[in-house]
């Protein structure tokens, strides 16, 4: 099983990665990162979309879903965001948080190499 350092540095391997980052959604801080560029700061987009998954789960909770959040899918003019809450009892309450380059990315295969990635984090 990989660690945090190693699973971050192979999803920067999926073709248009941006940047990826390990999430608490409980508190918004970033466990770890890699990549990112001067204009898109990881550490804000991470705290950021830390909204978006409690949105999704009071959502959920309120529509008395019993299910769980595959992914998120943010779609942008030029970017892809992908959210995966991670499902082993290890990770509880945290998420991979990637960007791609929608140009460059195949998003069918980005999601699937993300759940590879999150199927064998160990954190």
């Amino acid at each position: 099983m990989p660690d945090m350092d190693v699973a971050l540095k192979d999803a920067m391997q999926i073709d248009g990665a941006i940047g990826v980052a390990l999430v608490d959604y409980t508190s918004g801080m970033a466990l770890g990162i890699a990549g990112g560029t001067k204009d898109f700061d990881l550490t804000v987009a991470a705290a950021g979309n830390t909204d978006v998954v409690r949105a999704k789960l009071r959502a959920m909770e309120m529509l008395q879903m019993r299910d769980e959040i595959e992914d998120i899918l943010v779609t942008l003019g030029e970017q892809y965001h992908l959210i995966r809450p991670l499902k082993a009892r290890s990770g509880k309450g945290l998420f991979l948080y990637l960007a791609l380059i929608k140009s460059r990315a195949n998003l069918a295969l980005a999601r699937h190499q993300l759940r590879r990635i999150e199927e064998s984090i160990d954190v």
